[in-house]
């Protein structure tokens, strides 16, 4: 490109989302020399230009390092965004590669590893009509979709794949393209209240009267305090790290929502009606300061 080395990187780490420290250096004027030795330990040409082919390489030895110290110090929970360790204030967080987590199936979401960084800017909340994220993430194998989060019955936040991919989890291929979903565990119909309490969850809230698309909902579940926190710990810590817009959508059927922030599947299409529960305008009350309600 006849570019030099500290201008190629510049551009390539607005493309791919990177930064000097993923090669141990603190700025660009230093980064040639360490991504040429990183280059040969590769087995690649050492040009010192981090292109496709380097990326590929790094974010993958990344991944691994992570999986290596599996994040482990008590104090601190962390999602995977971009390879990075994004803190998140809430103390149940399980990660694909660690002992118990849950993981997306190979050929259900498009792997951008070596791409140019996806533009996000929604989040979508989902309920899994399933009785756990276990349960939950099986039946998305079966399907072939997949879910960047999972909330289960006592809170747990399971991560099933770094943000950075495409999770097939709206079935709207632009939306897909743009955004973050969760599937909190919630099995809907009111007959699984007994499996609830016999399992030591208690029961849950009871729905009435929901209107989602002009339409009144019979009788459901609703989620569980707690997962609620844990949902909104979740919108915290992804929505500051993608820069995602503090926009809550506060109505009972689609929105126009190609201006970004939190929805609920519903919004999206009217072939859903999760998550008819969920005031998102309220419970963005009890996490940020500042917020825009669309209804």
């Amino acid at each position: 490109m006849g570019l030099k080395p500290e201008t190629y990187n510049r551009k390539s780490a607005e493309k791919y989302g990177w930064t000097p420290t993923w090669f141990n250096a603190s700025n660009f004027e230093d980064l040639t020399e360490n991504v040429k030795e990183q280059q040969r330990n590769f087995k690649i040409e050492d040009d010192g230009l981090v292109g496709p082919k380097t990326f590929r390489r790094i974010y993958s030895k990344r991944l691994y390092e992570l999986e290596k110290t599996k994040l482990e110090r008590e104090e601190d929970k962390f999602i995977i965004c971009n390879s990075e360790a994004v803190k998140i204030d809430w103390p149940k967080v399980v990660l694909w590669f660690h002992d118990g987590g849950l993981q997306a199936a190979e050929g259900a979401y498009t792997d951008l590893s070596g791409k140019p960084q996806r533009d996000i800017d929604l989040f979508v909340n989902h309920w899994d009509v399933c009785l756990n994220s276990k349960s939950c993430a099986a039946v998305m194998k079966k399907k072939g979709t997949s879910v960047h989060f999972c909330i289960d019955n006592d809170g747990t936040i399971y991560q099933l794949i770094d943000t950075r991919h495409k999770a097939y989890h709206t079935g709207i291929r632009d939306d897909n393209n743009r955004s973050i979903g969760v599937e909190i565990s919630n099995a809907y119909y009111t007959k699984y209240q007994d499996w609830y309490k016999k399992k030591g969850f208690g029961e849950r809230p009871i729905v009435k009267n929901a209107k989602v698309h002009g339409q009144v909902l019979d009788d459901f579940t609703d989620f569980y305090c707690i997962q609620k926190q844990a949902m909104r710990a979740l919108w915290r810590a992804v929505c500051e790290y993608h820069d995602i817009p503090l926009i809550a959508y506060g109505s009972e059927g689609l929105e126009d929502t190609s201006d970004g922030g939190i929805c609920s599947h519903f919004h999206l299409t009217r072939r859903k009606i999760d998550c008819a529960s969920l005031d998102i305008p309220e419970e963005m009350k009890k996490e940020f300061k500042k917020f825009e309600v669309r209804s």
